[in-house]
């Protein structure tokens, strides 16, 4: 699919989770609310007409959208999302359907046209977020039922004249939006989500549509929040995943990932054909917390020396044990061997089953020719590719191996079981 090239092409974007939830930290009347921040005025069941109120006082007057772009970038980012609307209503944009809106709070600031403007300056792909059921500043919309009657709720009527209409504005006033991130769909109808996709490729036809709009009518498929699949999935999917234990600013959390951790997640996603998008989440004055930086600076700056191992790769074929030193990914007849644990492999590595033959085997950093051997043992029909490496020259992070093949790689079959009785069957 033609407007999926870009997306595929990048394997690396960073989500922005931020909006009045970053006022209250994850706290909220005395009591701290773990995991899902952003998710507060649900799980403490806040009055609208109180939650509303944390509007009159948002006021992120550190808030820099080309601080935040140039961050993405240095990140090794490909494109970002930004939340123009979560599940609490909050628009984040200028918005002709409600007062209920950034540019209606002392900042007064339109962020996504700031963002939006930002990246195109610096040729970052900029997608939105936008919650089209849950809603809980709207009567009609799903989830707050602690102040409006679900018996009442007319779903129709808040999607004609709350979400298409919002839809509209984000598609129309922003100039290109690589994509618009859905969530939550539930039980909204079939045929209403197949109506919103309909809806925004009449806007913008080369706008990228996530798989959470539902019922499989989005461009690619959404895997779980921070979960990535065992084996390679065909097609084109991502995993968001967050970088400490919630999406929103949370004033306790400081559980961030490793850097080596994000490297890891990332390749692993790699190897299987999809793209990971990495959150943070701005505190109330609109600042990237410290901690998260840290961790995503030492992952751009890997990505800075090694992103052709990752950026454009392609699925790799499921070999059948697990590879203990770290992942590979790769490209046509190219792999990249990511050494990420060399503690137990002692300047050797080993891969079984590849029957495909080798023709160079270098060190991405420098270019130099690493001596490699290919066996085969008959009585257990395994093939083997081994590689010394120099255990002198390593990269804190992962050491990437460059390995060319005549043809692209694939694992020979192991065709030999074993019975009940211990016998080999053929």
């Amino acid at each position: 699919m033609e407007r999926l090239k870009w997306f595929e092409e990048a394997r690396y974007g960073l989500f922005i989770h931020w909006g009045l939830y970053a006022e209250l930290g994850g706290e909220w009347a005395g009591v701290h609310y773990p995991g899902g921040t952003e998710w507060i005025m649900r799980t403490a069941r806040i009055p609208f007409e109180t939650y509303r109120k944390l509007a009159l006082s948002f006021n992120p007057l550190s808030f820099d959208a080309e601080d935040w772009v140039k961050k993405a970038l240095g990140f090794g980012c490909r494109y970002l999302c930004f939340t123009a609307k979560h599940h609490d209503g909050f628009a984040m944009f200028d918005t002709a359907v409600s007062d209920y809106s950034i540019v209606h709070t002392p900042f007064g600031r339109d962020v996504v046209k700031e963002l939006s403007d930002a990246c195109r300056r610096h040729g970052l792909k900029f997608c939105v977020y936008y919650s089209q059921m849950q809603d809980w500043a709207d009567p009609d919309g799903d989830g707050n039922t602690w102040d409006y009657d679900p018996k009442k709720k007319d779903f129709r009527r808040y999607f004609e004249n709350k979400v298409k209409p919002q839809v509209r504005e984000l598609l129309s006033n922003y100039g290109e939006i690589g994509m618009i991130w859905f969530d939550t769909p539930y039980d909204m109808p079939r045929e209403l989500c197949a109506e919103l996709a309909a809806f925004v490729h009449s806007l913008q036809p080369d706008c990228v549509i996530n798989g959470r709009i539902g019922y499989g009518l989005g461009d690619y498929r959404q895997m779980g929040d921070n979960e990535i699949p065992m084996l390679a999935y065909r097609g084109a999917w991502e995993t968001p995943m967050t970088l400490n234990n919630t999406w929103g600013y949370s004033k306790t959390d400081q559980n961030w990932k490793t850097p080596k951790k994000v490297m890891k997640m990332l390749i692993d996603v790699a190897s299987k054909g999809g793209n990971l998008l990495i959150n943070v989440g701005p505190d109330a004055n609109g600042v990237i917390p410290a901690g998260s930086v840290r961790a995503l600076d030492a992952v751009g700056s890997w990505l800075q020396k090694y992103g052709k191992s990752i950026y454009g790769t392609e699925p790799c074929a499921d070999f059948p044990y697990q590879m203990r030193w770290g992942g590979m990914t790769g490209r046509g007849k190219k792999v990249y061997l990511h050494l990420l644990d060399v503690s137990e492999i002692h300047g050797r590595l080993k891969i079984c089953n590849i029957e495909t033959k080798a023709t160079s085997c270098r060190l991405l950093s420098t270019g130099e020719e690493l001596p490699f051997r290919q066996t085969y043992e008959l009585a257990r029909d395994e093939y083997r590719f081994i590689v010394e490496y120099p255990t002198d020259r390593l990269d804190d992070m992962d050491t990437v191996i460059a390995v060319e093949f005549e043809e692209a790689p694939v694992p020979h079959s192991l065709y030999m079981t074993f019975g009940r009785d211990g016998r080999t069957e053929i």
